[in-house]
């Protein structure tokens, strides 16, 4: 065998398989099809020269909490984090925002007669998330911790309408929930839509939201340079149609979708788990657009400028309507919009003065349609005149989202549904969701837990099952 491992695919779960294997010792080559690596964690000009826009995620909740990341520390290898004041704005009309902090007691300032209800429940979780957040960033197993990951459990099966309704009385808190839970791409009544908001509002209380200086294509370049200080070999604008497209390695590791693993490799797979590939669902597709800017968004609150990022889409009510239209295969007139606006706190991404906002929505499966005039209709709504300000956009319907990277079927940004088969059960159901039925292939990417989201550990918890199943922990020792 040329190489002990071949990784299809370079996003950050490709990345972070790799670098493992290379740094317990073992020869790793790396294909990519694209010119560039990073899959959805890269940087570009797409509007105005100067003007450095994020393609896919810039804002990384998961960035000082992952263990992949914390052992590796980008920080030492190029990656300057950022930490704006505030974790999340959520602009309401007539009113001030709610806001949330890192500060616990800060954020209770904003939820009025639901701060007392709000420190109950993060006060515990907060304490304990320690212990509850390496087995949420893992294939499900016997939690090392069964109380901690029980008391966080019992919330987390929960819809987010319902929870809300449950814990708190007044309009604000419930807001700043919802938008939390949103990001699920889940409508706002199904079981688990909780757990993602949970897990969000807990990452800004332990650790923020931080922004890499630059963009987010440093998180890349600095991945890429470890790699290859390892030994590792990258090879760029290759596409692999079938096996014999790549060189000859004992394992292969795919950080792809199911349908892209099937299609590459299912001649070594048996009909019941390819069918099991087939049947994964993928949640709801995305429309984004970049924008450059002659000056920062003007929201009517100036406590909108404390975060990098902000929900835009009022109410709970409001955002429920919106999540639900999407699951209906229908394209909201006021849809939920995660809005971010890097340049407040990162001016390196802009010519001088200048700055870059980038936002998206939730959308149908493969949607072509333009929502920009939504979208920007519903920045309006808390900042006047935006569109005065604007230089110049890019937008990206689902189908584009899917061409750029094949992994977003359908403009799915998560890599699959989150719904409570899937939660853990992904790719398939197996007692190891990263091993096929063959014990030479392997599944890396966020179409495996923990799923969508820049941490790493969807590569990280792969490599270490190779690493046990394979080569024995060490090379010497295989």
């Amino acid at each position: 065998m040329k190489y002990d491992a071949v990784i299809i695919g370079s996003g950050p779960n490709g990345l972070a398989a790799a670098i493992t294997l290379a740094d317990a010792g073992f020869s790793v080559h790396l294909v990519e099809r694209n010119q560039t690596a990073g899959g959805g964690t890269r940087s570009a000009e797409l509007t105005d020269p100067g003007f450095i826009h994020d393609v896919c995620s810039t804002v990384h909740p998961l960035a000082f909490s992952s263990p992949f990341f914390r052992k590796f520390s980008l920080d030492k290898k190029g990656v300057e984090w950022i930490m704006p004041p505030a974790v999340v704005s959520h602009p309401l009309e007539n009113e001030p925002p709610v806001m949330q902090y890192t500060d616990l007691d800060k954020t209770r300032e904003f939820l009025g007669e639901d701060a007392v209800n709000y420190s109950k429940i993060m006060k515990p979780l907060i304490r304990k998330w320690k212990h509850i957040l390496p087995d949420i960033l893992g294939p499900l197993k016997i939690p090392a911790h069964p109380v901690s990951f029980l008391s966080f459990g019992m919330l987390a099966v929960q819809s987010a309408y319902g929870f809300t309704f449950r814990n708190f009385r007044q309009h604000r808190a419930k807001a700043l929930f919802s938008g939390m839970a949103a990001h699920s791409m889940l409508s706002l009544d199904q079981k688990f839509s909780a757990a993602v908001g949970l897990v969000l509002m807990l990452l800004g209380h332990t650790a923020g939201w931080p922004i890499p200086r630059g963009g987010s294509q440093k998180i890349t370049n600095a991945l890429l340079a470890l790699f290859k200080s390892l030994g590792g070999e990258v090879e760029t604008g290759k596409m692999v149609r079938t096996l014999k497209d790549i060189p000859d390695s004992r394992i292969v590791l795919f950080d792809t979708s199911p349908r892209e693993m099937s299609r590459i490799a299912g001649e070594r797979f048996h009909q019941s788990y390819r069918n099991q590939l087939e049947r994964f669902r993928y949640g709801p597709g995305i429309f984004k657009i970049d924008w450059a800017l002659r000056e920062p968004i003007p929201f009517r609150s100036a406590q909108c400028s404390d975060s990098a990022t902000v929900h835009v889409g009022g109410t709970l009510d409001e955002i429920a309507e919106a999540e639900e239209m999407v699951w209906q295969g229908r394209h909201p007139g006021r849809p939920f919009v995660i809005l971010a606006q890097q340049t407040l706190f990162d001016p390196t991404r802009a010519p001088e003065g200048q700055h870059t906002a980038w936002a998206y929505c939730h959308v149908p499966s493969g949607s072509t349609v333009d929502m920009t005039r939504r979208i920007e209709d519903q920045i309006e709504r808390f900042a006047p005149s935006f569109r005065d300000i604007i230089v110049q956009r890019h937008t990206m319907n689902s189908v584009d989202m899917e061409t750029y990277n094949p992994n977003y079927i359908g403009g799915d940004i998560n890599g699959g549904l989150l719904n409570w088969k899937q939660l853990f059960f992904r790719p398939a159901i197996r007692f190891n969701p990263y091993t096929t039925p063959d014990p030479g292939l392997f599944i890396c990417s966020s179409s495996t837990p923990p799923g969508g989201g820049v941490h790493g550990m969807c590569g990280y918890q792969a490599a270490q099952t190779v690493l046990r199943r394979v080569f024995g922990r060490s090379k010497e020792s295989n």
